[in-house]
């Protein structure tokens, strides 16, 4: 199978869109699939070396997005002038995942080129536009979002969700394309690996210091400011604590801020962005839990990820996220108040047996989630879509 994808945001981008676009070409790759990626040219900014060397990715001239300098805009009459060249690759489906221009260039291509096309909804958007246009009133973007959401899903032959949530709500807004709920999974080779102690080592972190691990995009949506007002509970039990924030974006300086103002200088560290490929699986494996609290996941996918390496998981269950928490396999499932997750935090910090315990859990827990397993369902969908395509041909 030939499969052309399409997407707004790609590394070194960090999303986990960027993720899991990466996770399924790779596994198609590797099944003896074609896949191609269209995605933007981030000019002077690192590629993560040798990352992608499975599949081929086409990078197309991009601005900036005044909102959101991280983001950037393709330039669609690139695109377009693709169109030849890739009419003779013989593509049988063309994959959209992301809203903005490369869903329109993408339905484009497709009509160019007679694909069907499938769209992944990676994004919560209802709960995520007013936090980039605070000057426009929430309910506003709201309703919004769900008109925009809908008229896309609409527009093309099937979607992908990340989780059967995520799922409900679009049914809800009225969508009724056909949809599979396939979530993004994990390699499970990689998220094997990792050291704490050498992480402990490069940040100068004693041996012995209690050590809590949040990896996410710092955005205001992810309700880091929670998990920093909790933390201000869980010191009091534990003075030591330390919480190591792996990841950037826009809500950076004002968690910063935050975290000085609650008086959490000495027990937070505001690591940035980490490889990949092994900085970040050492983040992991230094924690002694994971912690997370973001009302907006459609997934999830760093929790499985903190699992397969065998980190206990205390997080709140909204949306995707209840989904990959399941019945607490791995994990305790707090909620959103800060004196009840602060005292599961505690309570994990202060039992080595129930820590043991669940890293045992959620070691069993993230099997469930392999990215081969996962792909192969991907496939089918494919399979489907194009089985249907060309009998409405017929």
């Amino acid at each position: 199978m030939r499969v052309l994808k399409i997407s707004d945001v790609y590394f070194p981008r960090v999303t986990g869109v960027s993720t899991s676009i990466q996770t399924f070409a790779r596994e198609l790759s590797a099944k003896g699939h074609e896949v191609t990626l269209i995605a933007p040219d981030y000019g002077s900014r690192e590629y993560y070396a040798g990352a992608d060397a499975s599949f081929e990715i086409i990078r197309i001239p991009s601005r900036y997005l005044p909102i959101d300098p991280e983001d950037r805009i393709l330039q669609p009459f690139k695109i377009r002038r693709l169109t030849d060249t890739l009419r003779g690759r013989g593509f049988d489906l063309i994959h959209i995942h992301t809203p903005f221009i490369a869903h329109y260039s993408g339905l484009a291509l497709a009509k160019r080129l007679g694909l069907p096309v499938v769209e992944s909804y990676h994004t919560f958007f209802e709960q995520y536009l007013h936090h980039y246009v605070p000057w426009v009133p929430a309910r506003w973007m709201r309703g919004a979002a769900r008109h925009f959401s809908t008229n896309q899903c609409n527009g093309v032959d099937a979607l992908v969700v990340p989780s059967q949530a995520m799922l409900d709500v679009l049914r809800d807004y009225g969508i009724q394309t056909p949809a599979e709920v396939i979530p993004t999974g994990i390699d499970l080779d990689q998220f094997s690996r990792g050291d704490g102690q050498r992480f402990r080592a490069c940040y100068d972190i004693p041996p012995e210091r209690p050590v809590l691990v949040l990896v996410s995009r710092l955005a205001f949506e992810k309700n880091i400011e929670f998990i920093l007002r909790a933390l201000v509970r869980i010191k009091t039990e534990v003075p030591d604590v330390l919480l190591v924030i792996a990841g950037e974006g826009p809500a950076q300086r004002d968690l910063e801020q935050l975290a000085a103002h609650l008086g959490l200088t000495d027990n937070t560290r505001f690591l940035g962005y980490l490889n990949r490929d092994g900085s970040l699986e050492d983040c992991y494996r230094a924690g002694a839990a994971f912690v997370f609290a973001s009302r907006t996941e459609t997934q999830g996918l760093v929790l499985l990820e903190a699992m397969a390496l065998g980190v206990p998981v205390v997080s709140t269950a909204v949306m995707g996220t209840k989904e990959v928490l399941g019945d607490g396999q791995g994990a305790l499932i707090a909620e959103e108040d800060e004196a009840d997750f602060a005292s599961k935090v505690v309570r994990l910090l202060k039992e080595p047996a129930l820590r043991q315990r669940l890293a045992r859990e959620a070691v069993e827990h993230a099997r469930d989630w392999s990215a081969p397993l996962l792909a192969d369902r991907l496939l089918r969908f494919y399979e489907r879509v194009i089985d249907q395509a060309r009998t409405s041909i017929r």
